[in-house]
Order: structure tokens, then sequence, then C-alpha cells
């Protein structure tokens, strides 16, 4: 090969280490000779796809001619702007060197500055992040004293300037802006801070400057601090493990990060507040809370979602209600209730499933099923009461749902009949397409479209015997339905389940019978109606969905600690 001469073939060359630009084993494109060999002459051919002359030797088409004009001036320019990028790359490169050998001086420097706690100060007072007793915390400014304080928490954000470091502290009750400035941002501490390290701050709180802002209006101007436990940075820092708007799967494998973030935390202090309320409006109304047992042995819901295992070599299953016990509570507690765990093992992956909810439950009795619906109606729009009554959790909910507005009363009745029609005049089909006909399992999405046009809460009522539990009472006047409710919410859809309760022992034994039910296993609730029976009912509300609603979240899975669905049982 002659030693300025490099051969180019556009059909069978490589542009990789196996090629040398010979003959034998030439280039693919003139621009990779050209960046290997710069001052070189090139030749070149299309061996396979050039267009051969009839009348020419077809062995013309492997005859190596030298590149064209044309072609050496595209290449050229490129070659060009290819040189100019590995300059900038290279001069990147050396500055990026020099600055990691600065930093690692600074760095060097930088543990050699041993900060001390001033023993003429006085003693801090450890105080929560929240705090604002007057009487514990007096704020200073620039001309006054204000009170020493202690505290601990995780930096939640981080800014440096020149010659401040701003950090934001979390403790999961509230926020304090940290300021550290003087030797204390000359420490390697300082300089190697990353999101979520621990720390224990000490310092004189001030009050804000003009036109800043921060939590609480004031900022803790550090004298002293100290890292309790540092995080992981660089590509470990929790915000290249967790992202807000980050893949789905990854957030949920990562959990336990996730449920740092503003958002994740917010909506757990919600479902906290929720909880409180909840138990808090049933002591008002004289309800017993009581607390049924998980592992059970009958079914409530029908047998496809339930969870089955060994129970010391018997059949058992996790609860899908906790209803038929709360019955049998009636006679020696009154009206019960209960906050508990159940269990469904639907293969649904829609965004308002979860395999494992909290289920909030009540049973009442000697009522009519207006009772019932006028005792639901009171219990969702106290809990919103008191849960808004709290000016943090207010504010937690609203940042989260801005549009959220507590419902109205009376809620909006609608018989399942009313429905049908509903959904038929405004052309919104079943499950198979074909219009909505009497007898029909309304499905979830017809149902939540139908409650977001109306876009108020819906009580709908009056469901076919045949769609529904074998427990439900049917309607005396119309036997064909049921004394049954659920009520739905916008955006949300169902957020409750209920009913009147068979309290006739003959009609509980016909309906084990229509259902297919061996009653041998349900005696101890058949036996409610043989000692006193009363009319009663009750209902389930599904608490992961309410908050949904009130937190306006897309999915349900946003509104419980560690979601368990279809697939998914970690971390």
């Amino acid at each position: 090969m002659d030693t300025d001469t490099f051969y180019v073939d556009e059909d069978v060359g490589r542009d990789d280490d196996s090629a040398t630009g010979s003959e034998a084993a030439p280039y693919k494109s003139l621009l990779f000779a050209m960046v290997q060999h710069p001052k070189a002459t090139y030749k070149t051919r299309k061996s396979e796809t050039a267009p051969a002359d009839a009348s020419a030797d077809p062995a013309s088409r492997l005859e190596w001619k030298p590149a064209a004009k044309s072609a050496l001036k595209k290449a050229t320019n490129l070659y060009e702007q290819h040189r100019k990028k590995q300059a900038k790359a290279a001069e990147l490169a050396i500055r990026e060197q020099q600055e990691a050998e600065r930093r690692k001086r600074v760095l060097e420097e930088a543990k050699k500055v041993v900060i001390e706690e001033d023993p003429s100060l006085p003693a801090p007072v450890k105080i929560k992040l929240n705090t604002v007793d007057p009487a514990k915390i007096k704020l200073g400014t620039a001309d006054s004293k204000g009170t020493r304080v202690r505290v601990v928490g995780r930096v939640h954000h981080l800014r440096s300037q020149k010659d401040i470091i701003f950090i934001t502290l979390k403790d999961g009750k509230g926020l304090m802006q940290c300021l550290f400035s003087g030797n204390l941002i000359k420490t390697y501490a300082a300089m190697t801070l990353t999101l979520e390290t621990s720390l224990e701050i000490r310092g004189e709180l001030k009050s804000l400057p003009p036109g800043a802002h921060a939590p609480l209006d004031r900022e803790l101007h550090a004298d002293f601090f100290t890292v309790i436990g540092t995080a992981v940075g660089d590509k470990e820092a929790i915000t290249n493990k967790v992202q807000e708007d980050g893949d789905v799967q990854k957030l949920l494998d990562n959990r336990h990060l996730t449920l740092r973030g503003d958002i994740s935390s917010s909506v757990m202090k919600v479902r906290a507040a929720v909880e409180m309320a909840f138990i808090k409006t049933y002591e008002e109304v004289e309800f017993t809370k009581v607390s049924p047992p998980a592992m059970v042995q009958t079914q409530v819901e029908g047998g496809a979602t339930l969870f089955e295992f060994n129970y010391y070599g018997e059949k058992a299953y996790l609860t899908q209600s906790s209803q038929l016990y709360l019955e049998t509570c009636l006679p020696g507690l009154g009206d019960v209730y209960c906050i508990e765990k159940s269990f469904r093992a639907e293969k649904s992956l829609t965004r308002r499933h979860l395999s494992e909810y909290t289920h909030v439950e009540a049973e009442l009795d000697f009522i009519t099923f207006d009772d019932l619906l006028n005792h639901i109606e009171h219990m969702v729009c106290r809990v919103i009461e008191i849960t808004l009554s709290d000016p943090v959790v207010a504010k937690y909910i609203y940042d989260l749902n801005p549009d959220f507005k507590p419902p109205s009363r009376p809620f909006k009745r609608m018989k399942y009949s009313e429905a049908i029609t509903w959904l038929v005049e405004h052309e919104i089909p079943n499950e198979e397409g074909k219009p909505h006909t009497f007898g029909d399992d309304i499905a979830e999405a017809a149902e939540r479209r139908m409650t977001d046009i109306l876009n108020v809460p819906i009580f709908l009522t009056h469901f076919p015997t045949e769609i529904k539990a074998f427990y439900m009472q049917k309607d005396p006047s119309d036997p064909r339905v049921t004394e049954s409710v659920d009520v739905l919410m916008p955006g949300v859809g169902e957020i409750v389940g209920g009913s009147m309760r068979i309290w006739d022992y003959e009609e509980l034994i016909a309906a084990y019978k229509r259902e297919g039910i061996d009653p041998e296993p349900y005696y101890w609730y058949t036996d409610q109606r043989r000692y006193g029976t009363t009319p009663h009912g009750g209902y389930g509300l599904g608490l992961e969905r309410f908050l949904a609603w009130m937190c306006g979240r897309w999915t349900v899975r946003e509104c419980c600690l560690y979601p368990r669905f279809a697939y998914r049982c970690k971390p």
C-alpha cells in the first residue's frame, strides 16, 4: 500500500479498528479516513452498488479512483467541525481536571479547619423545626439577640453562595432555613454536604430581612454544627435515584426514598389527619371501635377475589371485609366501626385498585335505609370539616389539590335505574360496547365518566339483587332491587359501598341457597337472625380512594405507605 494513499469502499469498508485503509481492509467513509490520516491522498469506490456501464467491462466498478472534489470538500468541512469539537473537548477536560485538582486541594485544606462551640454562648434550647411557642423562642433581628436553639434534621434543600450556605432542614414535622457563614462554610463537612445528610445545628433564631421568605418567616444563624449521618452523593444521590416525574416502576422500587419527597410525605400527613378525623367523628356519634380478624374462613364479596392460605392444615383466607364480624358486635356493643386492612385478589391494574387497602367500616343497628344514607353523608362531610380545621393539614391538601372543594349537602341521590337511563341518553356504552340495560353491572369507566360529567357527589342506590352480595336487604317496594348504595366522587368514582343487611332468618337462608353458599360455616353470622334480630345496615369506605379524591392524586397507589397491587409486593 502507498504510505500516503488510503482507500475507502463505501459498500464493504469498515470504520473501526478492523480497517487499516489498505486495499484489502478499506475504510467505509472518507471522513473517517481523513480523521485517521489528515494529510494523505484518498481513493474511493462503490464495489457493489455503483451503477455499471453496459458497454464497459464489469470489472471496472472495482477500480479505485481519486476522491471527487465535491466529496473531498464536504469531508474536509466535516473534518474541520470534528477537529474543533475535539479541541473544545480537550480544553474542557483540561479545565475539569484543573478544577478537580483545585477542589481536591481546597478540600484537603478544609480538613484542617476545626470548629469548636464557643463556651461563652448560652446553652441552646432544643426545639422541633415547627416549634412556634413564644415562651420557648424569641426571635432576634440584625440589631438584637434571639433565642439560641439546637435543632436536628436532614438537609432538604441546599444553596451555596460566595460567603454563605443556605440549608433548609427538615424533621418530618416542619422545615427551617439555616444560614452557615464564616469558618462553618470552610469546613470539609460543609463543602461536601449532600441532600438528606442528617445534622445537628446550633445557633440563634432571627427574623427574616425585609422581602425574604422562609418557613415560619425565620432563619437559624448557625454558630456550630455536627454531621450525624452523611448521605451518599454523585450517581447515587437521592435526586438521581428518585425524581418526581421519573419512571413509575423505579419510583415504586424506591418507595422508601420517594416517601422523603414533599408530595409523598404531604399525602401521608393528610392520611394520618384523615384517620384521626374518622376516629373523632365516630366518637362524636358514639360508635365503639373494634378490631375484627384478618384471617377468616368465610367470604363476603365472592370467592374470586380471596387470598387463600394454609391455616394449620385448614383452608383459610385473608379477609375481604370485616362487615360480617361487625354485625355480630351490634347486640353487645351497639353501633360499631373499625379501621383495618382488607385484601382483594383482583388482578386489576387500574388506578383505583389495591390488593391490600385500608377499610373504614361501620355497622348501625335499628335503622332505616334513609338513616344509613344520612349517616354516611354526615361522616364524609364531618371528616372533611375536621381535617380542614387544622391549618397545617389544610395547606397540605390545597398544595396537593388547589381545586378541592368540600362537598355540599345534600348529596345528589340517583337510583340505579335512573343511572341506566342517563347512560343510555348520554350514549355511554356498557363493557360490551352496547347501550346499558337494567341488570348490567355498571363498569368502572362508565360510572366514573357519569360522575365526572355530573361533577357532584352521588348516592347511587337500589342496585339489582343479582349483581349485589348475598347479604343485602331487598327493597320492600321493589324486590328486584336492594337497599344498597355506592357513594361516587368526581375524579375517583366509588369511595363507599353500603347497604341494609338481610335481617330475616328465612330470607338469609334463601340468599345462601340462591348464591350456592353452604350456610354451615356462617352459623355464627346466621345466629344474629335467631337471637333478637333487628333492621340494621352498614358500609365500607376505601381510605385510599377517599384520599385520592381529597388530595387530587391520579392513583390510589400514591395514598398508601407501600402499595400492594397485582404483581407488586415489594419493597
